[in-house]
């Protein structure tokens, strides 16, 4: 995710606590139970309270319809109610207000699906792998998920979290392999589960009851009894009997306007008031470089665009968060706006010919320079494009310690997806100043000294991002009414699977081990935060990138260049964000036997011959040894080197990414071979 910066010292975490540490404190809703404390069989269960339905912490089994109600004003016909004391709470007994995560229909359709089964072995139980994902869908499974509007049964993967300290606090985790449909209700069986010597688990107490015969109606479980009934018969219908289960329950997906209302609603506001016009916009920087000083860059533009903000603190500093009216809906205060950095590197190529305007998405928590690095450059100049970047507020540099508040108490996430949407807006503003007529292109900065363009806006807007800028990217790309083509390098979805895998989640896993100690309750973290991160990248947006555009978008294609082994964005999250899109897969992807996998890219229908026209994944393999098959990041030297710049730094990647971009075609540049790409340092 990261762009090739040194990891920061531990000391900097100790200094950035001591300063965060006052920022982070007293800002939670009422403390209430412990998020550890365990639900009593006769305790009278409050809907949104705690599940009574397994002996676990507070909110599991997740996601749990028994955290929603009903409201017939939503598209689900659901509304999440978590109450502020079933909320986990951090080392201070402090808990997130629950307001963010309540404006939602249902929960992520990225949902890791976590409960706590004490005494649980998968491979004794004859649970999915990741390296076997097609078994999640034998008639046997136990481990089963159901679509319960058609009654298929979805594909998953099923791991113990392998940071747990103690085997009785080790969650169980289920990832779908493809994003669940939105606005669908799934029901969850568990079942015939054993542990490693091969003994069935015994049933939980509590499930015993609720799945047999009916309790009176003042029995403190009989709403639950009655809300489980409804997935029993669920399940039945799609050949699961009640017999032998361990535990089921039920969850409903957030709609699409649940999950991308916000942004196409400030997207809308703000494009309505330019009225066909322009961006306003300045230029504060011209540097012109001889032949000599740049081979590659003729010219570095730098400026500011005006933004709409609809941002609650004027000018939308780190921390803020959306400004909104009595429904909910974000709302620009007075006169607010941001002013969008953005620097863009005119290639020499343009000298001759007019080059195509791009967008370019920069790493984790970086800057709009990284548009000025070597690869970009070279890209730049080979392919004739002029690559311009603005900050990806919200997941920029300075949001940095808004990122570790964070981690010191959930309450504070929504302020990164929040402000990372409006870093999109401002995103949009730059590219429609690149493409319309009375915008960059009809200005002198962008102009030769004899006046020629050095734009071409007739070739259309397209994009390209890496890492974060893959990551984000592809919710960009979903939103943008300018952009139909992108590229997503070394990209994935849905941070709740990304993070603990990642090489770069070290500095905030330090931070959340401090303030989240036990590992249940940091599952639960990634969960929750991923419903409202949801807003601020593809995860969210994935089912209209490429099929079923959004409103005021065009249809869209993305090419997927994934570095083999990456150990910054994990490859099985770009396996799963293709099964959503539709993306196909270049084959051979890999030499035979490289893989670990039973069928390597399980369910990702091949391109077949090249060209191909559509979204497609490229995986370049730089020799690094195979991924873990385990929730935890490759490190070196065990893991070897780390590939993530690799294939941006590939003249043939390079070439088959500038011909997506100017044609939707993927064409092959590794002679029917797997692709490989050289390591860089």
């Amino acid at each position: 995710m990261g762009a090739g910066r040194p990891r920061t010292a531990p000391a900097a975490l100790l200094v950035l606590l001591l300063v965060l540490a006052p920022f982070a404190s007293g800002t939670s809703s009422a403390h209430a139970r412990s998020a550890g404390d365990v639900p009593r069989a006769g305790d009278a269960p409050a809907r949104g309270g705690c599940d009574p339905i397994a002996a676990a912490p507070c909110l599991l089994p997740f996601p749990n319809d028994w955290y929603t109600r009903a409201d017939p004003t939503t598209p689900t016909g659901r509304r999440v109610a978590f109450q502020a004391e079933a909320m986990p709470a951090n080392q201070d007994g402090e808990r997130a207000d629950p307001t963010a995560w309540n404006r939602a229909d249902g929960f992520s359709p990225g949902s890791a699906l976590l409960a706590l089964v004490p005494g649980l072995d998968l491979e004794s139980t004859g649970a999915a792998p990741i390296t076997d994902i097609g078994r999640s869908l034998d008639d046997d499974a136990p481990i089963v998920i159901v679509d319960t509007a058609t009654g298929k049964r979805w594909p998953y993967w099923a791991e113990l979290d392998a940071n747990a300290r103690s085997a009785d606090r080790q969650a169980l985790i289920v990832h779908p392999a493809r994003n669940f449909t939105e606005g669908h209700r799934y029901a969850v069986a568990l079942r015939g589960l054993k542990d490693s010597a091969g003994r069935p688990l015994p049933v939980p107490a509590v499930f015993a009851r609720l799945s047999g015969p009916g309790l009176p109606h003042d029995d403190p479980l009989h709403a639950r009894q009655r809300a489980l009934k409804a997935v029993l018969k669920d399940l039945r219908h799609a050949g699961v009997g009640s017999v032998g289960l361990d535990l089921a329950w039920d969850f409903t997906v957030a709609s699409a306007k649940s999950l991308t209302g916000d942004l196409l609603a400030i997207r809308d506001d703000a494009f309505r008031q330019l009225g066909g016009a322009a961006p306003a916009y300045t230029i504060t920087q011209v540097k012109d470089f001889t032949q000599e000083q740049d081979p590659r860059t003729a010219r570095e533009v730098n400026g500011e665009v005006t933004v709409p903000s609809y941002l609650n603190a004027p000018g939308g500093p780190p921390g803020s968060l959306f400004n909104r009216a009595a429904d909910g809906t974000p709302s620009r205060l007075p006169g607010n706006v941001q002013k969008a950095a953005f620097r863009c590197e005119i290639p020499r190529s343009a000298l001759d010919r007019p080059s195509r305007p791009a967008l370019y998405g920069h790493g984790l928590f970086g800057s709009r320079s990284e548009v000025g690095a070597g690869n970009v450059k070279a890209m730049a100049n080979e392919h004739d494009i002029t690559f311009c970047a603005t900050d990806w507020i919200g997941m920029a540099g300075e949001d940095v310690p808004t990122a570790v508040a964070a981690m010191l108490d959930l309450g504070h996430f929504p302020a990164l997806p929040e402000r990372t949407q409006q870093g999109m807006l401002n995103a949009l503003f730059v590219g429609r100043a690149l493409v319309h007529s009375r915008g960059f292109t009809d200005d002198p900065a962008f102009r030769s000294a004899d006046g020629k363009p050095l734009l071409d806006a007739a070739q259309g807007l397209v994009y390209d991002g890496n890492s974060q800028g893959g990551i984000l990217g592809g919710a960009l790309v979903a939103a943008s009414p300018d952009i139909r083509r992108g590229v997503l390098g070394v990209t994935g979805m849905n941070y709740s699977l990304l993070l603990n895998r990642s090489a770069d989640f070290g500095l905030f896993q330090a931070v959340l081990d401090l303030t989240y100690p036990d590992k249940v309750d940091q599952q639960l973290y990634l969960g929750l935060a991923q419903m409202v991160w949801d807003h601020g990248e593809t995860n969210g947006y994935a089912g209209h990138l490429t099929r079923d555009p959004l409103p005021g978008t065009p249809r869209h294609q993305v090419l997927m260049h994934i570095a083999y082994g990456d150990h910054q964005v994990a490859n099985i999250a770009a396996e799963v964000e293709a099964r959503t899109l539709g993306a196909r897969l270049v084959t051979p992807a890999l030499a035979t036997g490289r893989s670990p996998d039973r069928v390597p890219y399980w369910g990702i229908r091949p391109a077949g011959n090249l060209p191909y026209r559509g979204s497609a994944m490229v995986v370049w393999d730089s020799g690094t040894p195979s991924p873990p098959t385990t929730n935890t990041p490759p490190t070196e030297p065990a893991y070897g080197h780390d590939p993530h710049s690799d294939p941006r730094n590939s003249p043939a990647a390079r070439r088959q990414k500038a011909a997506f971009l100017d044609s939707g075609q993927v064409i092959d540049v590794c002679g029917s071979a797997p692709c490989t790409a050289a390591p860089t340092s």
